[in-house]
């Protein structure tokens, strides 16, 4: 699993002119499933996102979690994170999980996070949607569950 984590002030999901989504502070999830990728990917990722340290203290350090921001998140599924563009000029995406086992294993990852006691809210998987946030910081990570 790859995921997009950015630190937002506020994060929203529109589908046809409907905002289907919408957090205040809190982090916005990109969320790339792999075809290779297994229950344990799903656990490892959601335990790292749910802990990350990546609020500022009262130090202006990094040093503070989502519980405790009272921080939301934004999961968002987005199978192009495995676009693969090293040849030609067209990404390929063999490498992302097609919906029959991406769509369980995206449910599982949000499930994940809301057992850890956060609020999140999703896009809506495959659909046309509009990704708007004002980054914080700026603050964006790349994790990927199969790099060290």
């Amino acid at each position: 699993m790859r995921a997009v984590v950015q630190r937002v002030r506020r994060a929203s999901v529109v589908i046809d002119g409907e905002t289907v989504a919408a957090i205040e502070r809190g982090l916005l999830v990109l969320l790339g499933v792999a075809v290779t990728d297994t229950p344990d990917d799903v656990r490892w990722l959601a335990e790292k996102i749910a802990y990350l340290r990546i609020f500022n203290d009262a130090a202006g350090k990094m040093n503070l979690g989502m519980a405790d921001v009272g921080g939301s998140l934004l999961v968002v599924s987005q199978f192009t994170l495995y676009g693969d563009c090293r040849k030609g000029r067209r990404p390929s995406f063999i490498a992302a999980a097609p919906p029959e086992i991406a769509v369980p294993l995206y449910e599982e990852f949000v499930n994940a996070l809301r057992s850890f006691g956060l609020p999140v809210q999703t896009g809506r998987f495959g659909a046309m949607m509009q990704v708007e946030l004002i980054n914080d910081g700026p603050v964006t990570l790349i994790l990927d569950t199969k790099e060290s």
